[in-house]
């Protein structure tokens, strides 16, 4: 089982975690940076291919590599390649069981670099190096050995080409992070991971001032607006010449290029230069690593030969994947400052119908935006012009956007907004290309999306193709809340048809009864303005035909219906159905019922029916517990112990989570919570009672009235004694009064020993029903001449589809 609670992943003992966006953009070479809380056991798996979900890595038979941090109950790391150990180091990178704790790991090459603390390439505790490395490993798996492991904050990072040079020289190393959800919206947006800033340096696109460098008198082009918020340049509104005679180009160069693209890299013998013209213009960032990496210098020399290059990268905490604000040496405050005065504005912003909405600066809305950048150098009329008129835009969403341009971030005003504001935010982000923006907007309208947002949301957005993730997501939040969604209002009727066909088809669709389906289908075929149910539609049909009120929804209606599973409603509805007007007047829905009469009267053993989805019970909205083995931890009693899911394991009856009961009294060897306890008891019996004229000796499990369970499997224990059951049923009730037999049992000779585990399968359709009430119950003695009608176990779990 692994869970997602809150803002931590939390993978339990024996699974792994495989997601789709842990995985690094060049095989064989990528950082990965987490936080996790641990007493032990952190693990991470590097493959080829990303493994299945609960793919423990000890199952894993093709090439990886395993590092185990904290190994031998937090006293070892370990390094593993294809399942064998190739490093056991005692006391290194261990866990921390108090709290969270920061660490990251990297592969270049074969290559591997263990580190702890917040930024990669720092405090590095281990290296070690593969002699036959394998340059394909590419995912990545959050693991764990035998006690939970919690993962946050887990950030895939590329490496630099230079990265052997960057360990020896600098602090920081260069570095992207693909975000969760980049993959799923990058393919669906503009490619802008090459864009950025950095497509400005020296570029006389949109440059408003010159560097006049060294004694050639080197022209280099420059933005006030950048520089003005990156040190402390002069500069002024009419003057757009700095004089650098003493500088070299290669050193102004450098410095430039960390402004705008937050790295660079010089030869050894120039970084005084490059210190010197940094505290010039006070860029403090630079100045700063200059200096500390000229200390290491003169600490240990032998490690920094002569002519190599020093390599540079900004400290930034939040880095992206494009050179934007937030990985750039540009002091946010001051830019905001600029964009509030005007100062060095170039550009008017206006919309068509309200007028002027800002003073900004072209290079900022270009650095974020390639439309916008187009549109400032295209060599049409906003080329030139100082005024710009957008049309169609709303006035309070566009200066959220420009304030998100300014800042990296989005206001703490519109991220609290879930809302139209979010939504034409949104819009925007997409119409002008602003990537992480449409992120941020889609990661708040997907943490804040609700049943009653869902339908407005879709509407909007089915029909934006950089909003796929969001659409899928709200089909299938509506699909697991059918009921709910289809009844509380009318407005899915104004979904797209192609979208409300795929909630109709979603696997994960979760509903009371398919008679809802089918009421939810003719009410969006028929665009109705009020919620009925079929029989509505049956009275309707008396004087009217579909074509005429169903229109040009009719083809659709004809083919949705065959996704409601009615062989799963009650036998006495599809009579009516089969009777009805609906049937006469639609021969689609006729069939369909009819198959549905004839599944039910003489098909229930017909495999071909049993492989038809339509003969299948949703499992949407039910959790699966699997069996595995005689007393394992995957069943549905054991879940309930752990309320759930939520905490550690307390015995069920004690927490009070699920009841037993006895067919005799309470006695010191009738006790219940025996039955779910983790311990095996010697002697443990139900003894027997009279029912409808029968003796009869049983267990009953109450899930509890929110609970039900489709059963298809149970185990048993026998306790000390060598009272065996022989006959015997298994049942299960709705009300704990009428009860259905899902397994019967007649001279059954698996339990033949004391303590001996014992399990079966049901069967059939019994199988796909839901029951909140499950029994063992005696139908003949036992082997026991003494006391044949004790029903002797003392362990008992049920496996299956648990709501």
């Amino acid at each position: 089982m692994i869970e997602k609670k809150e803002e931590f992943l939390t993978v339990a003992p024996f699974e792994c975690a495989w997601r789709k966006d842990l995985k690094f953009r060049e095989a064989g070479r990528g950082c990965v940076s987490f936080e996790a809380f641990a007493r032990n056991d952190v693990t991470l798996i590097f493959r080829e291919n990303v493994g299945s979900r609960n793919y423990h890595y000890k199952r894993d038979s093709s090439p990886h590599y395993t590092v185990i941090l904290g190994s031998h109950r937090n006293r070892r790391l370990r390094i593993e390649v294809d399942g064998k150990t190739v490093v056991d180091v005692a006391g290194v990178g261990l866990c921390c069981s108090s709290s969270f704790q920061s660490y990251w790991i990297s592969i270049y090459d074969g290559l591997i670099s263990i580190g702890k603390g917040k930024y990669p390439f720092q405090d590095i505790v281990f290296q070690w190096i593969d002699s036959n490395p394998n340059c394909n490993v590419r995912y990545i798996g959050l693991s764990s050995w035998d006690k939970h492991v919690s993962y946050r904050n887990v950030n895939v990072l590329s490496l630099t080409h230079n990265h052997m040079s960057l360990w020896k020289h600098v602090d920081f190393g260069e570095y992207q992070v693909e975000e969760e959800g980049d993959e799923e919206l990058g393919d669906e947006l503009m490619d802008y991971d090459n864009w950025g800033l950095k497509h400005f340096l020296e570029s006389w696109e949109l440059s408003d001032m010159l560097f006049i460098v060294g004694v050639e008198e080197r022209p280099v082009p420059a933005h006030k607006t950048i520089l003005a918020a990156s040190g402390n340049f002069p500069l002024s509104s009419t003057s757009y010449v700095i004089s650098l005679p003493t500088v070299t180009y290669p050193v102004l160069h450098a410095l430039l290029q960390y402004i705008y693209t937050g790295w660079t890299q010089i030869p050894q013998e120039q970084l005084g230069s490059l210190r010197a013209v940094s505290l010039q213009f006070e860029v403090m960032p630079l100045v700063k690593q200059c200096e500390e990496t000229m200390e290491r210098i003169k600490l240990n020399r032998k490690l920094f030969e002569s002519g190599n290059n020093v390599e540079f990268s900004y400290p930034s905490t939040r880095p992206h994947c494009c050179t934007t604000l937030p990985s750039l040496p540009i002091g946010i405050q001051r830019l905001k400052q600029l964009q509030s005065t005007g100062e060095y504005s170039d550009v008017n912003i206006c919309i068509e119908g309200y007028g002027l909405v800002a003073q900004v600066h072209k290079i900022v809305l270009s650095l974020w935006s390639i439309p916008f950048a187009k549109m400032f150098t295209n060599g049409m009329s906003e080329s030139i012009s100082s005024e710009v008129t957008i049309r169609d835009v709303p006035p309070e969403a566009f200066r959220a956007m420009l304030e998100f341009m300014y800042s990296g971030e989005l206001s703490d005003a519109v991220s609290l907004d879930s809302g139209a504001l979010l939504l034409e935010l949104l819009l925007l982000a997409d119409q002008f290309g602003v990537t992480l923006l449409h992120q941020e907007c889609c990661q708040i309208l997907l943490e804040c999306l609700s049943e009653d947002s869902i339908c407005p949301l879709l509407q909007v957005v089915s029909w934006i193709p950089s909003c796929r993730l969001i659409k899928e997501t709200c089909q299938r939040k509506f699909s697991m809340n059918f009921d709910y969604c289809t009844t509380t209002s009318t407005v899915f009727v104004l979904l797209d048809e192609t979208v409300f066909s795929n909630i109709v088809q979603h696997p994960d669709l979760a509903v009371t009864s398919e008679e809802k389906v089918l009421n939810a289908i003719l009410v969006f075929g028929l665009k109705a303005k009020e919620l009925f149910g079929w029989e509505v539609l049956d009275e309707l049909m008396i004087n009217s035909k579909p074509e005429l009120l169903f229109g040009d929804r009719l083809q659709l209606v004809n083919d949705l219906l065959s996704f409601v599973r009615f062989p799963l409603l009650p036998y006495s509805l599809l009579k009516k159905l089969q009777n009805s007007n609906i049937s006469w007047r639609i021969p689609v829905f006729q069939n369909l019922v009819n198959e549905a009469i004839n599944f039910i009267e003489f098909g229930h053993g017909r495999t071909e029916n049993e492989e038809n989805v339509r003969f299948q019970h949703r499992r949407s909205n039910y959790k699966e517990f699997q069996y595995i083995r005689d007393g394992d931890s995957n069943g549905v009693l054991y879940f309930a112990g752990t309320s759930y899911g939520e905490h550690q394991w307390v015995n069920p009856v004690l927490a009070k989570t699920l009841t037993i009961t006895a067919s005799s009294p309470h006695l010191r060897y009738t006790d219940p919570k025996v039955l779910v306890s983790r311990t095996y008891q010697g002697t443990s019996y139900a003894g027997p009672r009279m029912e409808n004229g029968h003796k009869r000796a049983w267990w009953m499990v109450d899930l509890g009235q929110d609970h039900q369970l489709m059963c298809n499997y149970y185990t048993v224990r026998q306790d000390g004694s060598r009272a065996f059951m022989r006959c015997w049923n298994f049942q299960a009730s709705l009300d704990g009064k009428t009860w259905t037999n899902l397994r019967v049992h007649e001279n059954d000779p698996t339990v033949c020993r004391p303590g001996q585990f014992a399990s079966w399968p049901i069967i059939g359709a019994n199988a796909l029903l839901p029951f909140r009430y499950f029994r063992p119950v005696l139908t003949g003695p036992t082997t026991d001449a003494t006391n044949p009608w004790n029903l002797c176990i003392c362990y008992l779990e049920l496996y299956g589809y648990f709501l």
